[in-house]
């Protein structure tokens, strides 16, 4: 991201900070407290940081307070946006196993996975509950799978008087 030149005859790639697919570039912003902890080390006005890295009078100011009361590390940030997962990577990759070992391993009846029931096998694994919608965001995020219906086939189905029939009487019917 090419910057604009600033007063002091810098170029200020810390100006707008892009978005990665919907979401904050928290590298981003963390490099433009960091800069802004280095123009404060080096004695500039809270006044300066705002217009050089153009954010508000306001963020400066926090800014400045908090390099003042804990220095560079007061300004590192938390490093990820959002609220933590409940369930590790440790707990993800059992959970995968399991599924892996098909419904009926966990006394399904059949051999299909509903979210239901993979909600239920995460609950006994982990002791954390899940809604649907939640669920459903774990097995395509967090495992990668994706959805699949089975194919709905009669069990009763005669595969060779359906191809005699094609044959036969769909060119008669057809006329």
């Amino acid at each position: 991201m090419a910057g604009k030149k600033t007063g002091s005859g810098e170029s200020s790639d810390f100006r707008k900070v892009k978005q990665r697919g919907g979401r904050r570039d928290l590298e981003a912003l963390r490099d433009r407290r960091m800069r802004a902890a280095e123009m404060f080390a080096a004695g500039r006005r809270q006044i300066d940081v705002a217009v050089e890295l153009e954010v508000s009078q306001q963020t400066a100011s926090r800014w400045h307070r908090q390099w003042t009361e804990g220095g560079h590390e007061a300004l590192e940030g938390a490093g990820r946006a959002g609220r933590r997962p409940r369930l590790d990577d440790a707990q993800i990759e059992a959970i995968r196993e399991e599924l892996l070992k098909g419904p009926q391993a966990h006394g399904f009846t059949t051999g299909v996975w509903t979210l239901g029931r993979v909600t239920i096998v995460i609950e006994r694994l982990t002791g954390v509950t899940y809604g649907p919608t939640q669920t459903w965001t774990i097995l395509r995020t967090r495992l990668g799978w994706s959805r699949q219906r089975p194919a709905r086939r009669a069990v009763e189905r005669d595969e060779d008087a359906i191809v005699a029939w094609r044959e036969n009487e769909w060119p008669r019917i057809k006329k």
